[in-house]
C-alpha cells in the first residue's frame, strides 16, 4: 500500500504509476480500480483478457445499470457520465459509455499517454488521449457496488460541480486540439 498525503484521484494514480516505474520487472498491463470496495477485484481478469488475447490497448469496466448496486452512483454521477460520454461521441466519434475507474491498459501505452491530471479528470484524460492516439479499446460490463465511506466528490455538491467542470474542460480542451 502506498501513501499519498495530497488529495486527488489522479495524484493517487500517478503515485502508483511512479512506484511501478521503479520496479525491476515492469508490468505489461496496469489495472486501476477504486480501493473503496465499489469495484470487484475478482473481475480484473475480464478486463485484462481483451488486452492479452484481442490486442486491445485499453479496457474500461463499464458500470452498467443492470450491474450497479442501488445507490452506488448518485444522479449527478449518472447524468455527468452520460453527458461526458455523449460529448465524447459527438466530438471524437467515441464508443465509450462510461468513465469508470476500473480499467486496464498496456503499461507502455499508459506511459505514452503522458498522464498529468491530478484530480477528477484522470479517467476522462486517459480516454481522450486514447481516442487521440487511435488506440484500440473496448468496454466490459462490470458490477459496481456502494462504496465504504463517503465520497469527497459525489458526496458533496461542491465536489460534484468541481468534478463536472474538470471533466467537461478536458473534453472541450481536446475537442479544440488538432
Amino acid at each position: 500500500v502506498l501513501e499519498e498525503n495530497s488529495l486527488g484521484y489522479g495524484r493517487a494514480c500517478l503515485k502508483g504509476l511512479e512506484y511501478v516505474s521503479g520496479l525491476d520487472n515492469l508490468p505489461d498491463i496496469v489495472v486501476f480500480l477504486d480501493g473503496d470496495y465499489s469495484d470487484y477485484p475478482q473481475h480484473l481478469v475480464s478486463l485484462v483478457e481483451p488486452i492479452q488475447f484481442e490486442n486491445m490497448d485499453l479496457v474500461i469496466g463499464a458500470r452498467t445499470k443492470k450491474l450497479r448496486e442501488k445507490g452506488s452512483m448518485t444522479f449527478p454521477q449518472i447524468f455527468g457520465n452520460w453527458l461526458a460520454t455523449r460529448l465524447m461521441r459527438l466530438f471524437f466519434d467515441s464508443r465509450f459509455t462510461d468513465l469508470g475507474p476500473f480499467r486496464a491498459i498496456k503499461y507502455k501505452t499508459l506511459l505514452e499517454l503522458e498522464m498529468e491530471d491530478k484530480t477528477y479528470g484522470w479517467t476522462v484524460e486517459m480516454q481522450l488521449k486514447a481516442l487521440r492516439k487511435n488506440l484500440r479499446y473496448t468496454e466490459i460490463a462490470v458490477p459496481y457496488r456502494n462504496r465504504i465511506g463517503v465520497s469527497k466528490v459525489s458526496g458533496t455538491i461542491k465536489g460534484a460541480i468541481f468534478a463536472g467542470i474538470k471533466i467537461l474542460s478536458w473534453i472541450f480542451k481536446y475537442s479544440l486540439k488538432k
